[in-house]
């Protein structure tokens, strides 16, 4: 039975990175009596990708649905990370309330900035949940007077800024509405929620009006579109009318209606105004559309959709090592997974090129573009990529464009100056820089290109010895910024195909860091190294030693070889340049040229071409 009208809450729940707010909607569910005592749930429930589950992030937002006396609670738990932030302007628009969750340590962070600016300006009720209230070193009482200066410095209503304040430790299952207190159960926060966070409003009685706020895709049902019903009644099977995105009209059927229960997906007959449902059977519904009654056609207002800023080109393997490891390898395999990802993904655009293996794919972020590919070589499949460009534009006068991003760092204050440094290369503005009270972090603030951005984290984590956090977000188009430093060094390529040896690596350590191990197998064009100057060089790295009958008394000592710098998947995509590609497969990282042979590279410089354009 559904609950309507009074007994029904639709609450977003956001949050820093890390501050616990997916464990906390763990506890809520196992809390609410909707799992029998001997079911297993998994760690992070809501968290269902491996990929998220490994870095810890929510990259899509999901409905979870949890009973709790007579009411039932709604809650949308929504991506922190900045690279989706699309998905939380739309998800705003899906509740009544708002769950602020902060460390009760760390206090506010600037994504809980980004998150909550967005639901004040909606209008959304807020309340406030301290978490990790047993940590050793919470400071509850500072940090609701950080949250209380937040609200005001956002701009936030009398109203908002009186919210309610629910202390709790995700990690113990308690909740409390006195910090000095731990408590016993949720009982508390849940309270709160049913008493502070209004009634969805809409008329029931009413013509039928429901927006997609988020899509699935299933291979059997198709494209499902996920939102709260506005006004009036859905019931599977009825005839609808779908507004489109450029105002015309498609009348269609919702074949099959959802709702949620805790994690699950229940198939229900009928679902009115103020619930939560996902509609399956509208052939290519996308966000921001309305389902309307076919005989009153009034759609909502349409819901910006990010524009990508970042686009690189992804094509076909064909490395002297393709095909080895992969199950889906050709480029009709590729194009048919990248056109299924446009179903669920609205902020991907994807592009047939003149070349029939290659497809240009426009997205928000490198985080967003590096999910895609680790999500399918996790699949299966095995594809190259190119450096990663900012999408430019012209402006009225026919000046260029490009796309900037704010960006908030908190940096230890000995690698401030370092920071800084690194930033004006990448042409970044500071626009503040605040030490903390302690004295031991600084925070700056700079506007920088998006494309100077390309690879800096890893520099960053290295400049403030993996102390420092920082978060950036797109801001605005400005004026292009000139040419950006990054990468200084060039690199160490292999001079032929074969197996890594422990007495090439060993005679190559002095000329700079390597990539590889010994027994690592490797083509010639592959990348195997950082140069430690500036030019490319081309190197044997499969040389044996030869073996002489004479024993030497120090020659037979174990070879000890420094660490590699073994990069991960966005470290790889970041570090290459134009005329290099990034193999990936289901089980390597690869760096190569585009052009494999050394006379190929030499002509092509000569010609003053890159590979790239040629």
């Amino acid at each position: 039975m559904h609950a309507t009208g009074s007994s029904l809450r639709n609450v977003a729940i956001v949050a820093h990175v890390d501050h616990g707010k997916t464990s906390l909607v763990d506890q809520l569910l196992r809390q609410s009596g909707l799992f029998r005592s001997n079911e297993h749930i998994e760690e992070r429930a809501l968290d269902y990708n491996d990929i998220e589950r490994e870095r810890g992030i929510t990259i899509l937002a999901k409905t979870t649905s949890i009973p709790y006396g007579s009411h039932r609670i709604n809650i949308v738990d929504t991506p922190g990370h900045a690279d989706f932030s699309g998905e939380v302007e739309r998800i705003v628009k899906m509740v009544d309330g708002v769950l602020l969750v902060v460390d009760a340590f760390e206090g506010v962070m600037p994504q809980t900035r980004f998150v909550l600016s967005k639901a004040l300006e909606a209008g959304l009720v807020p309340l406030v949940v301290i978490n990790k209230m047993d940590r050793e070193n919470a400071r509850p009482a500072e940090v609701v007077d950080e949250v209380l200066d937040l609200f005001i410095d956002l701009g936030a209503t009398e109203a908002q800024c009186d919210f309610p304040v629910v202390y709790t430790s995700a990690l113990r299952g308690t909740a409390s509405t006195d910090p000095s207190e731990l408590g016993t159960d949720m009982r508390p926060l849940f309270d709160a929620i049913v008493s502070h966070i209004p009634a969805p409003e809409g008329d029931p009685e009413g013509p039928l009006q429901m927006q997609v706020t988020m899509l699935d895709y299933n291979e059997f049902l198709g494209r499902i579109g996920i939102g709260r019903i506005a006004r009036g009644r859905i019931k599977a099977g009825q005839p609808i009318a779908a507004v489109k995105r450029d105002g015309s009209v498609q009348r269609t059927r919702a074949a099959k209606l959802f709702s949620f229960s805790g994690l699950k997906r229940v198939e229900v007959d009928a679902a009115s105004a103020g619930d939560i449902v996902a509609v399956a059977g509208v052939e290519g519904i996308t966000v921001g559309e309305t389902m309307c009654d076919p005989n009153v056609i009034e759609p909502l207002p349409l819901l910006a959709i990010d524009e990508p800023t970042l686009q690189m080109t992804f094509m076909v393997n064909d490395s002297p090592f393709a095909g080895r490891d992969g199950q889906f390898v050709t480029s009709r395999k590729l194009r048919e997974r990248l056109l299924a990802e446009l179903e669920s993904d609205v902020s991907l655009r994807v592009e047939d090129t003149e070349d029939a293996d290659a497809w240009l794919v426009s997205s928000r972020g490198e985080l967003h573009l590096s999910i895609l590919i680790e999500t399918m070589r996790r699949e299966g499949y095995e594809l190259q990529v190119s450096k990663p460009h900012v999408i430019v534009r012209r402006n009225e006068r026919g000046e260029l464009e490009e796309p900037m991003e704010h960006l908030v760092a908190d940096v230890p204050s000995e690698a401030v100056g370092s920071v800084i440094e690194s930033l004006g290369l990448r042409k970044g503005k500071m626009l503040k820089l605040e030490p903390s009270v302690s004295g031991e972090m600084t925070r700056l603030e700079f506007i920088v290109p998006s494309r100077g951005l390309i690879g800096f984290r890893n520099e960053f984590l290295t400049l403030t010895r993996g102390y420092g956090t920082m978060h950036h977000r797109f801001d605005h188009y400005g004026a292009w910024r000139g040419d950006v430093v990054t990468r200084r060094q060039g690199v160490l390529i292999a001079s032929e195909t074969g197996t890594a040896t422990a007495y090439a690596i060993q005679n190559l350590e002095d000329r700079g860091v390597l990539f590889v191990t010994p027994g690592t197998e490797v083509y010639e064009g592959m990348i195997v190294g950082e140069h430690n100057r500036e030019n490319d060089l081309t190197v044997n790295i499969v040389k044996a030693k030869h073996v002489t009958n004479v024993r030497s008394s120090t020659k037979e000592e174990t070879v000890r070889l420094k660490a590699p710098r073994l990069l991960t998947l966005e470290q790889a995509i970041s570090y290459i340049e134009d005329d290099e590609l990034c193999e990936v497969t289901p089980h390597h990282i690869r760096l190569r040229k585009r052009a494999l042979t050394k006379s190929e590279r030499e002509k092509l410089a000569k010609a003053g071409k890159s590979p790239s354009s040629g």
